[in-house]
């Protein structure tokens, strides 16, 4: 995947089917609809992955970023959602003992139900846009700046690009990650969904959007990390009694630490809230709960080598456009 890091991009975070404040935002941006398609006379956007589910316009949303992606006016990574939606509609390998590479359980059939829904009765949009999905990036690196949806990690992405030079994958690839212990399972983990710590003895939690879970987010980027605590980066906060629990030696080894002596590093996934700010001076997350009635938020990226809090722009879901000053 070529990009030329002397262009300007407009990075653009999860829009989950909100396609009335993605069309806001672009026209904030100055981006203009000619010919069906949305452009910019100058610049290009890219994506960050997750146009899909629970919001109220996924197949508007689809339509409209792969019309600028076919045009060349955009280019999208892959986030975990369309990761689900590929894995749902892909069979499994013999002998796995499953019908489909991501299983039709009841709690991965809520994720993807308003996608399915809106989708009904058209038939070769779903078709075509499954396709699509398996074209899209795993990640990409400009050299001087890099996206992936959730979790840059090297090492990982080194071993990728060996098996998948241009970072996408192909139908072994999505069938090998039915085997949890597989490479492509860690792989698709690790970079779409970030790195996720089991909470202690057991204990689960209850997010505000109904689904319980036995672990939490955490930052992949946090230098020396002494609690739960230190490490959480999600909208649900951890009680006091498990965010103040140390951590052991063995869960501080394991974890990844992205220096502020790298590229510029551009994320999703997250959920953040407030005002869109640097995570780090080279590192941002452009989630800002959009379908939550939050924030779409683009990171406006020329030529600067540090992250500047003015170039983040953004479209109040239900409002209009505004500019961090």
């Amino acid at each position: 995947m070529f990009l030329d890091p002397a262009r300007g991009y407009d990075l653009i975070g999860d829009v989950h089917g909100c396609a009335r404040a993605l069309e806001r935002l672009l026209a904030g941006l100055g981006y203009r609809r000619q010919g069906g398609v949305w452009r910019h006379p100058e610049r290009m956007a890219i994506f960050l992955g997750d146009l899909v589910d629970r919001g109220p316009h996924i197949r508007e949303t689809l339509h409209l970023v792969h019309d600028m992606v076919a045009a060349g006016q955009a280019l999208c990574l892959m986030g975990n959602h369309e990761w689900y939606a590929l894995a749902w509609h892909t069979p499994a390998p013999l002998g796995s003992g499953r019908r489909y590479v991501r299983e039709h359980s009841p709690h991965n059939a809520r994720l993807i139900r308003e996608t399915l829904e809106q989708l009904e009765g058209h038939p070769g949009d779903l078709r075509d846009f499954i396709s699509w999905f398996q074209t899209l990036p795993l990640c990409m690196d400009a050299g001087r700046f890099r996206l992936v949806h959730a979790c840059w990690d090297a090492a990982m992405i080194e071993r990728l690009r060996c098996e998948c030079p241009d970072a996408t994958v192909d139908r072994a690839f999505l069938q090998q990650a039915t085997d949890w212990n597989s490479f492509a399972a860690q792989c698709i983990q690790r970079l779409l969904r970030g790195i996720d710590m089991p909470l202690p003895g057991g204990m689960t939690l209850t997010s505000r959007d109904g689904f319980t879970r036995g672990v939490f987010r955490t930052k992949f980027w946090g230098e020396r990390p002494e609690t739960y605590g230190d490490l959480v980066f999600q909208p649900d906060a951890l009680p006091d009694e498990v965010a103040n629990l140390p951590l052991s030696n063995a869960q501080k080894a394991a974890l990844l630490h992205y220096g502020e002596d790298e590229p510029l590093l551009f994320v999703g996934h997250y959920w953040c809230r407030g005002t869109p700010r640097p995570l780090q001076r080279n590192l941002a997350c452009l989630d800002y709960s959009a379908v939550r009635r939050g924030k779409l938020v683009a990171y406006r990226l020329d030529q600067e080598s540090v992250l500047e809090p003015q170039r983040f722009f953004w479209a109040e879901v239900g409002g209009g456009m505004a500019l961090d000053t």
